[in-house]
Formats: structure tokens, sequence, C-alpha cells
């Protein structure tokens, strides 16, 4: 275990569950860069996370001191529309082996990674933390986000029965090195980079995208997302256990927004995305299709007041974005 309130110590056991996902790869080349040296990672051919017997065996074996729970299904709309049943019972199973599995051994701190779809359609702009369950949810993800809002859930009840450190992090809409760039299934940035390249490709006179182009929403670079995480779990004990809701007359979850505190149109950020891809047609857009929620995004003053701010233009990390499409997915 670590020394007491001096964060994780480069020789800890850091198990990054997830670890070849967007998400759980930049966590990994984090702390990679941060001189980590005991960095445990599984693939699912090698754990079945949904299988809390197997979980445990690992945990027992490896005895891990920190957890970062990066390991989720994900997809957008279209995805989460059509497989809810998927999103909702795989989530459900992955977050309580892990948390269980934690507990038993003792993990000294976890950092549960979820998403700004756990805050109402309709939230206040911008969503603090305190929105979380106080109005009705975005339909077409629903599944997804209330398997999020258990794990949030799971994280505080065991805080407040055992007094263990479990935090979870809401990043807003992700993009970067590892992204998932299906045709159907994958989120809006790595969607339209997609779209867009094979429309170059091909030499198209345009490129439609789904709804009319008016919601507003954030992006974070995916490195900056891993980096917040990091610096999370490194805060001292002083810091670090007020934010955890271990009291029980507490009402504020144990839970922190990760973004960077602007946003733009769908419209906008196509054209940006078409700016950087170099695709010469035209944009049209589908407004048969749904717009999701209208706006999110993420009041990030909590994260800013524990001292940190994303450092990524979002001009740079769709440069990034897009030459790690080129290289492995084009």
């Amino acid at each position: 275990m670590s020394d007491e309130g001096a964060g994780m110590r480069k020789d800890a056991r850091i198990f990054v569950a997830g670890h070849r996902g967007m998400v759980g790869s930049a966590i990994v080349r984090c702390l990679q860069n941060g001189g980590y040296t005991r960095i445990l990672t599984r693939g699912h051919d090698m754990l079945d996370l949904t299988d809390p017997s197997a979980t445990r065996l690992f945990f027992d074996a490896e005895r891990p001191d920190y957890v970062f729970l990066a390991a989720a299904k994900v997809g957008g709309i279209h995805a989460n529309n059509a497989f809810p049943a998927d999103f909702i019972a795989q989530n459900l199973a992955i977050q309580s082996s892990i948390i269980q599995a934690s507990h038993a051994v003792g993990v000294e701190r976890l950092l549960f990674l979820g998403s700004s779809c756990i805050y109402p359609k309709l939230a206040p702009q911008p969503m603090k933390e305190e929105h979380l369950l106080t109005g009705p949810l975005e339909p077409t993800n629903r599944a997804y986000a209330l398997a999020k809002i258990a794990g949030i859930e799971m994280c505080w009840s065991y805080n407040r029965q055992f007094q263990t450190r479990y935090l979870a992090v809401m990043p807003t809409n992700l993009y970067g090195p590892g992204d998932t760039y299906h045709p159907e299934n994958s989120h809006v940035i790595p969607g339209m980079i997609r779209r867009l390249h094979e429309a170059k490709a091909a030499g198209a006179s345009s490129v439609t995208i789904w709804g009319t182009g008016s919601p507003r929403r954030e992006f974070l670079f995916s490195d900056d997302m891993a980096d917040a995480c990091v610096h999370l779990m490194n805060l001292p004990d002083a810091r670090y256990i007020p934010l955890l809701g271990q009291d029980r007359n507490d009402g504020l979850a144990p839970l922190v927004n990760i973004g960077v505190g602007h946003d733009l149109t769908i419209r906008d950020l196509a054209e940006t995305v078409k700016a950087i891809v170099g695709f010469q047609g035209a944009l049209a857009f589908d407004t048969t299709k749904p717009d999701g929620t209208p706006r999110k995004l993420l009041d990030v003053s909590r994260l800013s007041s524990l001292g940190w701010t994303a450092s990524t233009s979002l001009g740079d990390g769709l440069q990034r974005a897009y030459r790690d499409f080129v290289a492995h997915h084009a």
C-alpha cells in the first residue's frame, strides 16, 4: 500500500480494467509516462470481468493496490438504442465483479469511469454533480446510463458502509487514439472521421450527418481525461477523502466531472472535422434522425478546484485522432 496520504507509489500494483479500449489505453499511457512500473492488465481473452468468480481469483492472485475501472460496453446512439439489454447487463456485471473483488482484497483506492449521459436529458447547463437523479434520462441511452448510475451508487454504498475509498468520474464526450470507428456503432467524432475520410477517398460529393446539427456537445481528448484520472488518484487524503461521501449525511455522490468547460454545435464540429480530413464535398443533415440530448456541457468547477484543467485544444486533438485513424484503421 502507498504511504498515508501520499498518493500512488511508483511501484504500486495498479490494475487498469479495460486497458485495450480508448479510455483504458490512455490511462496506461499516462501511468507509463509517469513512471509507474507495476501496471496490471488482462484482455477479455484472459479474464472475463463479467464473471465474479474469475474476477475474484484474479484479484486474490494479483492483490492490486489501486484500480482504474475503465472496462465497459460502450457505443453511440444507434448501438445504445438497438442493444439496450447488452448495455445494461454487461456493464452491471463488470462493475459489480470488480467493486466486490476490490473490497474483498482491500484495494486502497478505486476510480470508476462513467459517462456524462448519467445526467437528466434536460438538466440545467452546465451540468453539476448534484444534478444526478434530478430528472428523466435521454431515452436512447437510458440502459447504459442506469448501469453507470448503479456503479456510482455502488461506490457510494461501499464508501458509506465499509469506509472504502472509491471515486467515480464522469468524463464528457471523449475522442482520441484507440477509438472505435465502427460504421454504425461508433460515437460522433470517430463516426465523422470515418465517414468523411471514406467520402474523400471515394470522391463523394456530400456526406450525411445524423440530426439537425444544432445540439451542442463538449469534447475531451482521451489523454487529457487520463491525466485527470491519475491526478485525482494522486490527491492527498486531505483532498481525496472529502470527495467520497463516506458520511451518511452527505448528500453529494462521490462524483467528479471531467471536461473542458466549453462546447460547440454538431454542425461546427462537422465542419472542423471536414477541414482536418480534407473532404471537399458538402455536408447534409438528416433531420429525420434523432438529435439526442439538446446540450451536454459539464460544470468542471469541482475538478478545477482540485488543481486540474484540460490542456489539449479541439483542433490539436482532432489532428492527433485523425492521424491515429489513418495509421490504424484507414
